[in-house]
């Protein structure tokens, strides 16, 4: 099944990682700035099939206007088969699994910029449920810059039961809360560890809430009362990564 890519990052990592997968690629034909230079170099080296067109033809494939120029039609990569397969794979690689849930996460631009923190602080997976979020897009994979293709997003069917099965795994699971008993800094996320964050303002579902082993809150010392919740991730992830002594 073939799927949009759009923008320099998203697409530049399809190349590099799997170029075979990509069918074409469609270029602005009124560019020729050292961006665009050095795409089309990389893109022609790796044998794909460049069209130049035009400005109305890109919007309509990326669906949007803000694509930089450059829209690619792709099929669909294997998925990881399951999350057990996944953390069978880190655990044995000597691995300690990071994991990022999201409950209630619906916005694309929010999935994409979790899934580039996600990356970035090393998490093995995001996991989400099927009914209460949102699917990787071509909005998502060009706000993620490359992330949506190397981070393994599973959405679940019960959310609560997947987190039950990850504490049969021995992986602690830790949700935010407003009205936590202390603070994030005061957990300990050095051991196999689940961070589950709800949506900005509505927070984590009480059944959510409930399955969690542990609940912190983030410091919150202005006005606001909460964080976008790429920001609230990107937080708790590199607070684990500072206790690991990767930091």
């Amino acid at each position: 099944m073939a799927r949009i890519l759009f923008g320099f990052h998203a697409v530049t990592v399809r190349i590099k990682t799997a170029p075979g997968s990509v069918a074409e690629v469609h270029i602005d034909a009124t560019r020729r700035d050292a961006r665009m230079r050095q795409f089309v170099e990389r893109a022609r080296e790796a044998g794909i099939r460049l069209i130049e067109s035009e400005e109305l033809r890109l919007q309509a494939l990326a669906g949007t206007h803000r694509h930089q120029g450059v829209v690619a039609k792709v099929a669909e990569l294997p998925a990881a088969k399951s999350l057990d397969d996944l953390l069978d794979r880190v655990e044995g690689e000597g691995g300690t699994p990071l994991l990022l849930v999201l409950d209630g996460v619906t916005d694309p631009h929010n999935l994409g910029a979790c899934l580039r923190v996600a990356d970035g602080a090393g998490a093995q997976a995001v996991i989400a449920p099927k009914d209460h979020a949102v699917g990787v897009n071509a909005t998502v994979a060009k706000v993620a810059s490359g992330a949506a293709e190397s981070v393994p997003y599973f959405m679940v069917t019960n959310l609560a039961r997947t987190l039950g099965e990850l504490k049969e795994r021995n992986v602690w699971v830790v949700g935010t809360a407003d009205d936590a008993p202390h603070g994030l800094y005061d957990a300990d996320l050095r051991r196999p560890l689940a961070l589950v964050l709800g949506a900005e303002g509505a927070g984590l579902r009480q059944l959510t809430r409930k399955t969690c082993d542990e609940l912190v809150a983030l410091p919150m010392a202005g006005a606001v009362e909460s964080l976008n919740v790429s920001v609230a991730s990107g937080v708790c992830l590199y607070e684990a990564v500072r206790q690991r002594g990767r930091g």
